[in-house]
């Protein structure tokens, strides 16, 4: 399962550059092209509008469309609006629903840079790894009182770009530290 953010849609808002990363280097231009173009349509049509936690799954019927099997895309509401506590929720959602799915493990990419907005990269990193801790704890629990399944995922991959990866490593390594306190 790949999972991947997006804001509400805007006229070429993944595109633009700037603000939004340069198509070598964007995460969600790569995805849209890798779906010829379905992101962008999906969202432009309103079929997938964007707002804050909405989710849709895509699974591909083409192999080899994307690395992974399913891609599920979470809203992130209106761009003007982000913070990076809504991050906490987003991971939260991911995590679940990839639980729900039974999936053995994931990748996350919040994609607020390559959307364009000049986002707390090592907040952001630290509040995906709370949230979704957070979340799995949760479902652990719950298997535990027999009220659903056990969690069977074993990996979490949280994908940065090459010029953000050190600053995400330092969220990452900030909330682990956190969760042994």
């Amino acid at each position: 399962l790949q999972v991947a953010c997006v804001f509400e849609y805007t006229e070429g808002d993944i595109f633009i550059s700037p603000p939004a990363l340069p198509a070598a280097l964007n995460g969600l231009v790569h995805l849209d092209e890798a779906l010829h173009g379905t992101l962008t349509e999906i969202r432009k049509t309103g079929k997938f509008k964007g707002h804050a936690f909405e989710t849709v799954l895509l699974t591909p019927a083409q192999h080899g469309t994307l690395a992974s099997k399913k891609l599920l895309l979470i809203g992130l509401g209106k761009r003007e609006d982000f913070n990076a506590e809504l991050m906490k929720d987003v991971a939260g959602v991911a995590m679940r629903e990839a639980l729900r799915l039974g999936v053995r493990n994931f990748s996350f990419a919040s994609d607020l840079k390559d959307a364009g907005v000049d986002s707390p990269t090592a907040l952001v990193a630290e509040n995906v790894v709370l949230g979704s801790i957070d979340a799995y704890r949760t479902q652990k629990w719950l298997g535990e009182k027999k009220l659903d399944h056990t969690p069977v995922l074993s990996k979490i991959t949280l994908l940065a770009g090459p010029a953000f990866f050190e600053t995400a490593g330092e969220g990452i390594k900030k909330a682990i530290s956190s969760l042994h306190n």
